[in-house]
């Protein structure tokens, strides 16, 4: 019998490759990347890291309810920028959506992303009670 649980998400688009939106492990949800796509799996914000942002965070708050959670119990994140130099305007974004919650965060620049012109992804981890 597994001991974790697979999310899918409605409302999002079909994972890219062999993997699911979120897994739940008792009281830790396991987010997986989001980037930012809408639910027909295109690209939303070509270009503009802001615009970006907010798409992932509410892919993000799509998966955490269909998982029982909220950006409220998100313990830690790690963010995946094309330039790090955005990391300022991605902090406003993440301010809008966090509020008080400051989860721990590590934020790292890459090189490429898995779907062309992506400029971010944010991963998670959160804990229900």
């Amino acid at each position: 019998m597994p001991t974790h649980t697979l999310i899918r998400a409605e409302g999002l688009s079909e994972p890219i490759s062999h993997y699911s939106d979120a897994v739940r492990a008792g009281n830790t949800i396991y987010v997986s990347g989001q980037a930012s796509l809408d639910a027909k799996g295109n690209l939303v914000g070509a270009g503009d890291v802001v615009v970006q942002t907010r798409q992932v965070l509410e892919n993000m708050k799509t998966v955490l309810a269909a998982a029982g959670a909220t950006l409220d119990d998100v313990a830690k994140v790690t963010v995946y920028l094309a330039n790090r130099g955005d990391r300022p305007k991605v902090n406003e974004v993440r301010k809008e959506y966090f509020k008080a919650n400051k989860p721990a965060s590590t934020l790292v620049e890459i090189s490429r992303f898995a779907i062309e012109g992506m400029l971010i992804e944010i991963e998670a981890i959160a804990v229900v009670e």
